[in-house]
């Protein structure tokens, strides 16, 4: 491993992000080439943490664009900011000062009046490059994609009042996607690709003690166990590392130290968020989970989880 890369890593650990090289290499090469990087994966794995955890180690800003249905690029780029260039309009008049159109125009169409949008924000940084976070992009319409291409091609945007404005600064660009619908090949040509998958074993304990202070190793074992058999069984939602650390804290603010069924049963809430989901495990599954889980060591914790879901699934399926 790179030297470079290892120090990333190390920064992204020092924010308390568990990473791995795969992440910690993508991360370098964008830095490096100067290109954005397009995560996806399921919702709650961590794909968002990223870009706040790079802001922090480079100790620079963060810029959200969060995309929606509908996102248009005034949205996204810039506004004018009627009311104050009415008001300006408002008050020379009251106070008797006339100007020539073109005069008053240049007035109430320069930057004073302007209202920049995330990606103009991170365009026009005069500092240092912030990390620029378009956040669920594929939620966006396919027409806000084609916008969003032409802007990270060049980083520079025209305002016809303006003229065009150019980044002093490159910004660090995440995209995040849950995949909701595919994202065109241009957008992605454009981007470095990284995948992030549901943790592992060992990975969702490290995740689990770095961010829940005070844990027991058995208990974020445990917890761990859990979350890796139902996210192997077939769900309406699978619960991801987000559920996973609400989870634990919920069990730590319960003062529980290691899994029983009752508490199981009783904050099953902080994991499942469908109803249907929740009638599925709740009751004798959580139970039958819990008492399988509870009497493994720790190799067993590890290796155990599939053949305990692939039971369950079958029992759901034979309902």
């Amino acid at each position: 491993m790179l030297p470079q890369i290892a120090e990333i890593q190390g920064q992204l650990e020092g924010q308390h992000y568990v990473t791995d090289r795969a992440i910690a290499t993508t991360i370098y090469l964008a830095m490096t080439l100067r290109k954005p990087v397009l995560i996806e994966g399921q919702a709650g794995v961590g794909k968002t943490e990223i870009a706040k955890v790079l802001a922090a180690a480079l100790n620079t800003d963060l810029i959200r664009l969060q995309c929606y249905e509908g996102l248009d690029a005034n949205s996204a780029l810039y506004e004018w900011n009627y009311p104050k260039q009415m008001l300006h309009i408002r008050l020379e008049e009251a106070v008797g000062e006339k100007h020539d159109i073109r005069q008053q125009e240049a007035e109430i169409f320069s930057e004073e009046y302007l209202l920049k949008r995330p990606l103009l924000n991170a365009i026009t940084r005069e500092d240092r490059a912030p990390v620029l976070l378009i956040d669920e992009v594929d939620r966006a319409d396919e027409e806000f994609e084609a916008f969003l291409l032409e802007v990270l091609s060049d980083f520079q945007v025209t305002i016809p009042e303006l003229g065009t404005v150019h980044a002093k600064h490159r910004p660090y660009v995440v995209l995040t996607s849950n995949r909701t619908r595919e994202l065109s090949d241009a957008l992605k040509r454009r981007c470095l690709y990284l995948w992030i998958d549901y943790p592992d074993f060992d990975k969702e304990v490290r995740i689990i003690e770095t961010k829940v202070g005070g844990i027991n190793h058995l208990l974020a074992e445990q917890v761990a166990a859990f979350m890796q058999v139902v996210r192997r069984v077939r769900l309406s939602k699978t619960p991801g590392m987000a559920e996973s650390l609400d989870w634990a804290m919920s069990l730590m603010a319960l003062h529980v130290d290691h899994l029983e069924a009752e508490s199981v049963t009783e904050t099953l809430g902080a994991i499942l968020k469908d109803r249907d989901d929740v009638a599925r495990l709740a009751g004798a599954r959580t139970e039958s989970i819990v008492g399988e889980i509870t009497e493994l060591d720790e190799d067993g914790l590890r290796t155990a989880p599939p053949q305990i879901a692939q039971r369950v699934d079958k029992e759901l399926v034979s309902r």
